[in-house]
């Protein structure tokens, strides 16, 4: 086994895209961020490929195991055609010997295995901060209610839109009511830039909201789906959630691609009754 850390994101992106593609639904992550990378379009915050950690191991037969770190986030790790190889992994752990590694992200059985052998290596523990499904959807389901109008986020949507980006932050930690209080609207005027959100009204009252992540081939994220308390139990983010993947499949996208955390049972319900089906699932880990 042959450990190579890149630190050119061209080279990295022309070694291993065809690698991640082999499961594109699984790889937005590191797929969405090595275009990002080699674009060089965004350097903003964690974007900057001159502050990433990209490695790669492998053998005769090609890349058998793939890491991508933007820091301040987790380690993303891909093992090639999901073969989990004992020996790449004991290669990639030697090979980042010098590295912090925060955490990592990736399919459960590999975050699992990693994680075992690394912490050991370290003499660290480790703790699950999510335990995520991810799923994919190529068509929506005709019988799903879909009523409101949906619209692109605007500047007159600023009053309130911080305040219902933080809460979806603060949700993605399953059963957490504290928030932070927006402070600074440059972070979310970038949102508004990204053209991406949408916003469900109901007569004429913005009531939901859900967007767009990482584009890629064939494949587009979906996130940040956020419905306030008192308008919830109404089918508001079903019916959002519907209409802006039957867009995304109508601009020519193959699939449509989110995340859920497994605790929350309300959000993989409704995303399998629109017509989302599991692909694997994916484990957050944190190192200590």
């Amino acid at each position: 086994m042959q450990f190579h850390l890149y630190t050119d994101v061209h080279t990295f992106y022309r070694d291993t895209y065809d690698v991640f593609m082999h499961h594109e639904a699984q790889n937005m992550i590191p797929l969405g961020n090595i275009i990002i990378g080699h674009e060089g379009k965004d350097k903003t915050d964690w974007r900057d490929p001159v502050n990433w950690l990209m490695a790669a191991v492998s053998d005769a037969d090609g890349i058998r195991l793939t890491a991508l770190m933007t820091p301040p986030h987790n380690l993303t790790l891909y093992a090639t055609d999901n073969i989990v190889d004992p020996k790449a992994v004991d290669c990639m752990i030697d090979g980042l010997k010098n590295h912090e590694i925060p955490g990592v992200t990736t399919e459960k059985k590999l975050a699992e295995y990693f994680a075992a052998k690394y912490t050991a290596c370290r003499g660290l523990t480790c703790k699950t901060s999510m335990s995520q499904r991810i799923y994919e959807l190529t068509a929506v389901n005709p019988a799903i209610n879909q009523f409101g109008a949906v619209r692109l986020l605007e500047e007159k949507d600023m009053p309130f839109f911080p305040f219902w980006e933080e809460a979806f932050h603060a949700a993605t930690v399953y059963g957490q009511t504290q928030m932070s209080i927006p402070r600074d609207a440059e972070p979310y005027q970038y949102r508004l830039s990204t053209k991406k959100l949408y916003i469900l009204e109901d007569k004429g009252i913005p009531v939901s909201m859900a967007g767009y992540t990482r584009e890629m081939q064939t494949a587009v994220g979906v996130a940040f789906v956020y419905t306030p308390p008192y308008y919830r139990g109404k089918g508001y983010a079903t019916s959002c959630v519907a209409q802006i993947s039957r867009m995304a499949l109508d601009k020519g996208f193959k699939r449509c691609v989110l995340y859920t955390d497994l605790l929350n049972p309300t959000s993989n319900h409704i995303y399998q009754e629109i017509g989302y089906r599991a692909v694997c699932d994916s484990l957050m880990l944190q190192f200590e």
